[in-house]
């Protein structure tokens, strides 16, 4: 069994991979470690490697078959140009395509059909779909962007804290548990904000959204800012879409639909599939494309 296609997601916390058929049925499944290219290309090389050759012993397959397949990679990091061809040149597959991890995050959410999806974790990104045209909004990453994402929220918690602490803003009771978290000391704090990357911001992101949930004032303010950012970036992501279809996806896609607009909750929609079938689908059509197979 030669032509073999292969679905691959490369995230920051874990890298998946799914061996199919050409018509795109899966095979067998596999897992690695992290394969972000922007923080970490060689890992993730060794990641995304780990995790074909997985998938292969998963499906009863010889790990070396990996070198024949025809794979499809959404990965985070790909804005950088430079480092994808870097990936792209050290990976095994007899063919390879590098996308977005939003990619194919997008095609298994709605398939091949025309709409949007935003996807709200520690950060935020955009895609909306239009006579088979993809474009983005966001995704610029925390230090410019990802308003709304979880690292932008757990970041605006920590600063009400600060502020209730000197006495500028109310204590609340999201405030005093976060307080209470560094006893008190504010230092511990900002040495807390010194040495974190944003997905230390972003763990404090559900306990600002439970508060909110109760009732807690500032734990609301903090949500609803948020909440406006991302009403903002549907309104234009909706504007790019061809059709008035939304899903939400990531960790804080549970969380904020009863903080959007009520235009954007109308048109909400469950996620048809995940990534990595979303990866499988454009593997799958990439191979039609190149060799003329049915599909």
């Amino acid at each position: 069994m030669t032509d073999l296609i292969l679905g691959i997601d490369g995230g920051g916390t874990s890298c998946r991979a799914a061996v199919a058929r050409p018509d795109g049925t899966i095979l067998g499944r596999g897992k690695s470690g992290a394969a972000n290219i922007l923080t970490d290309p060689n890992n993730a090389i060794i990641s995304i490697t780990e995790a074909a050759r997985a998938a292969y012993r998963d499906a009863g397959l010889d790990e070396a078959g990996v070198d024949g397949a025809s794979a499809f990679l959404g990965l985070a990091g790909t804005n950088v140009g430079d480092l994808t061809r870097y990936v792209h040149d050290r990976l095994p597959f007899r063919h390879t395509d590098i996308d977005s991890d939003g990619l194919i995050a997008l095609q298994g959410a709605i398939g091949d059909t025309d709409g949007a999806v935003a996807i709200l974790g520690t950060g935020s990104i955009y895609m909306g779909r239009k006579n088979n045209v993809v474009r983005y909004v966001g995704g610029w990453g925390f230090t410019v962007g990802d308003l709304g994402g979880g690292a932008r929220i757990g970041h605006a918690a920590l600063q009400e804290a600060l502020l209730a602490h000197d006495g500028v803003h109310p204590r609340s009771g999201l405030t005093d548990t976060i307080l209470d978290e560094f006893k008190h000391d504010p230092r511990g704090i900002v040495e807390f904000a010194r040495l974190s990357k944003p997905g230390d911001f972003g763990r404090y992101a559900p306990l600002v959204f439970t508060r909110a949930k109760e009732g807690d004032p500032q734990a609301i303010a903090i949500v609803t800012a948020g909440a406006a950012s991302v009403d903002e970036s549907l309104d234009a992501i909706m504007a790019l879409a061809g059709a008035p279809r939304l899903c939400l996806l990531g960790g804080l896609a549970p969380l904020y639909p009863q903080w959007l607009s009520e235009h954007h909750r109308a048109i909400l929609v469950e996620a048809e599939a995940d990534a990595l079938t979303g990866a499988v689908a454009l593997a799958a059509k990439g191979y039609r494309e190149r060799t003329g197979a049915a599909a």
